[in-house]
This record gives structure tokens, sequence and C-alpha cells, in this order.
């Protein structure tokens, strides 16, 4: 009986053991738990879930898996999902999912460097691996792009600048077909002394030949190359375009060229223009003889004193008288000028003690050109005075200056002339006024102060008896 009862003390101890042992291992797990009867289990730094290798993922890129960023708070784990290094993960037993938190010594690092972060850059935003890998797609896009762009720039500015050797090549070509101004000029004189050329042809030659010799060497190259006589020949021309071009190339040439003067004095210039000045022609016609008239006698006295051979003082009277006070008017006078104005400061010049040979030919052949007795002969000195009644200022100054250079022989006809002593002294209440219009607004020696000074001239001259 003892020994039965000590048997079913035994039994009845070893239940209550096992009792003990089954509450100690809740306890336990109870602790693990913290405080959560449904964790079973605690996983210390998992890389990848272990779902997702039971799912067949083990060789997945890790690149690929959505990284979850545990925090110091239990999250509910998505299949698929990779944790961070440092996490701990169990499982729920009421609700059968996986949930992550970070260790105690991470958390306290994870707060660390959240701190410091939000000091550094508290806006710092983050990125997964799938915005990265577009945005890299993106940028390589952008430099693809980028070249591409680049690619057609440098093809637009290639297009536009040409290799420096064919540049060079070019530049040969063009130094083989360069043609010279003697060439141009001899081209232009064969193209104009064509019989197969038209007027239009001829005229444009012409012109192209009027640019050209402006230059002293290329109008001597017309001259040595035959063109000279061309072109004087041209002014008996039947066509007014063909003189009034020849006219215009004739005074070019001359202009400051004694070489070319004396070759058209010899070619017989004179005698052509006179006589387009002395017969009916346009008015263009008249104005391009003139001109080449004027560039012939200027600085050439020779030419000066063959013109008053030919009667061309007479020309130019019978024309200014007809011209009705146009221009052609002024151009005659200013040649007038010209001519008296020479002759007056080579004499001047000649009071130098030790002149030069070739200042005692010049002295020699002014004192042949004959013009005082000429212009008091006809009419001049009562023709000029005509032309203080234009409007225009510059006509009135020429007008005076050229009084001014007539004064010595005409001084007794302007002293009779009182219609001239009126319109001298209309002028010069008009010029005092004007004088005082340019003094208010600054300019004390004016255009007008000039004319007021020409006229105080010419008036007290007349009044010496």
């Amino acid at each position: 009986m003892f020994i039965g009862r000590r048997r079913r003390g035994s039994k009845s101890t070893m239940l209550n053991v096992a009792l003990m042992l089954f509450v100690l291992s809740f306890t336990f797990f109870h602790v693990l738990s913290e405080k959560s009867p449904s964790a079973l289990t605690v996983v210390e730094s998992p890389e990848i879930s272990r779902e997702d290798a039971s799912h067949g993922n083990e060789e997945a890129d890790p690149e690929d898996r959505e990284v979850f960023h545990s925090t110091d708070q239990w999250q509910t784990l998505k299949p698929g999902q990779a944790v961070s290094r440092g996490s701990h993960v169990r499982l729920n037993l009421q609700t059968g999912l996986r949930e992550v938190k970070l260790g105690r010594h991470h958390i306290l690092k994870y707060q660390e460097d959240g701190q410091r972060q939000e000091k550094e850059n508290p806006l710092r935003p983050s990125f997964s691996t799938e915005e990265l890998k577009k945005a890299l797609k993106n940028l390589k896009e952008v430099d693809n792009e980028t070249s591409d762009k680049e690619k057609q720039a440098n093809e637009a500015l290639k297009a536009k600048f040409r290799p420096m050797e064919e540049l060079k090549r070019d530049m040969a070509k063009l130094d083989m077909l360069m043609e010279s101004d003697f060439q141009i000029i001899s081209r232009l004189v064969s193209q104009f002394n064509s019989s197969n050329a038209t007027v239009e042809e001829k005229v444009k030659a012409l012109n192209d030949l009027e640019y050209l010799v402006h230059q002293v060497d290329n109008a001597q190259n017309l001259a040595s190359r035959g063109g000279l006589k061309l072109v004087v020949d041209a002014l008996n021309s039947t066509d007014y375009r063909l003189e009034e071009s020849a006219a215009f190339v004739l005074g070019s040439a001359l202009s400051s060229n004694p070489v070319v003067q004396i070759e058209a004095v010899e070619s017989g210039a004179l005698q052509q223009l006179l006589t387009l000045l002395a017969t009916p022609r346009p008015m263009s016609v008249k104005k391009k003889a003139l001109f080449a008239v004027a560039s012939l006698l200027r600085h050439f006295p020779f030419a000066q004193s063959h013109f008053l051979k030919l009667g061309g003082l007479q020309v130019l009277s019978d024309l200014f008288r007809a011209s009705g006070g146009g221009a052609l008017r002024v151009r005659i006078v200013t040649i007038l000028y010209d001519m008296i104005n020479e002759k007056e400061l080579i004499s001047q010049a000649g009071l130098d003690p030790i002149p030069d040979a070739s200042h005692n030919e010049r002295l020699r052949q002014y004192a042949q050109v004959s013009l005082q007795p000429v212009l008091v002969e006809l009419g001049w000195c009562g023709l000029v005075p005509d032309l203080l009644t234009s409007p225009e200022h510059d006509w009135r100054e020429k007008a005076l200056r050229t009084l001014l250079a007539m004064m010595p022989y005409c001084q007794t006809q302007y002293q009779q002339d009182y219609a001239l002593s009126s319109s001298l002294s209309s002028l010069q209440e008009q010029y005092q006024e004007l004088v005082l219009t340019e003094q208010v607004l600054g300019d004390e020696d004016g255009y007008f102060g000039e004319i007021l000074a020409l006229l105080e001239t010419l008036v007290l001259k007349l009044k010496r008896a």
C-alpha cells in the first residue's frame, strides 16, 4: 500500500513538474515577444526574407527588390520586400504576417543619423532603386540628345565655313582670273569700239571707264591705249546719251592730270566741247560738257589761251544769258573765277626773289592769257551781278567772289550800276540778321558771317574813288 501510494505520488509529482515547465516556457516566450503574445520568433540581421526564398526568388537580383527601411516600430513586411541589415523580423501568429523593426543598437544609430541628416539637409529626398534606374536611363538619353545636337551644330558650322585647302584652291583660281586695271580698260575700249556694240553697251562701257579714270595712272593708260581719242570722237555722236557719257569720262580723266590734258587738247577735245555748249543740247549734256571744260582749263594756261582764241568766253556768255538763271550760270561763273584767281595767284608767287625754272615758264604761259579785256568786252562786268538775285546762298557766295576778282577792271562799271548798289545794300541787311541768328546759336564764325564779310569788302571797295 505504501509502495502503491508512493507510485501514485510519483505520478502526481511528475505532472506537477510538467505543468511548471509549461508555465516557465510560456513565460519565457512571453518575455521574448516583448509583450506581444502573437510573436513566434526573432531573426537577427536578415538580408532577404525567407518567404522570398520559399517562393523561388533566391536568384532574383537584390537591386531589383524593394528595400524596406525599418524603423524603431514594428511594421508589416510585404512579400518580396528586402529588409536592411540589423533589422528584427517576427511572425505574427494572430495575423500570419511578418513584422520587422530595427534592433536596439540600430535604433539609437538610426536616430542619431536621422537627426544629423535633418540638420545637414532637412529636405533631402529619398529614391527607390527603380527611380534611380529610371533617372540614370534619362541621363543617358539626355547625353545622347546633347551629343546629337553637338553633332548637328558641328555640321552646321562646317557647312558655314569652307575648309582652308578649298579656300586656297579658289584663291589660286582668282589670281589666275584677276584682271589688272589696264586689262579692264583695254577690254572696255575694245567693247566701246566694236561695230557690233549697241548704244546701251557703249554707254555701259563709258560708265565703267569713268569709274576707273579717276586714278591718274588709269587715265594715262586710257590715253596711251588710244581710248581717249575714241571718247573725244564720241562727243560728236548723234546720240545724246553717248555725248553725255563721253563728256563725263573726259572730265574725270582730265582732272589734275597734265598728261591727259595735253593729249585732249591735241585730240581736239576743246573744240568738240564748245560745240556741245554752243548748239542745242539737253541740259544734262551741257552740264557734263561744262564739267569737262572746267577740268581741261584748270591749272593749264596753254588750254586757257587756246580757249580764248576759240571764242570760249563768247560761248559761255551766250549760254549764261540763255540759261535763265539755272545751275549752268553757277558753273560758268566758277570757271571764270578759277581762271582769274589762278593768274592772280601765280603772279603773286612770282614776287619770290629766287623763282625756279618751271615757275618762270608758268608765268610766261599765264602772261599769254589775255583774260581781262575779253571779259570787259563781252559784258561780263554786268552779267555776274545777275547771279546775286538767286535765293541760293551758295550761288550768291560764288557771285561775290567773282565780282571781287573782277574788281580791278570792272570797278568803274560797278560804281555806275545802281541796281548792284541796291542789291548789295539789301543783302547786307539780310545777312546781318542771319549772322545775329548764328551768334545766338553759338556759331561765331558761321557761313553767313563769311558771306557778310564778302559783301562788306565789296561795298568798301566800291566806295573808294
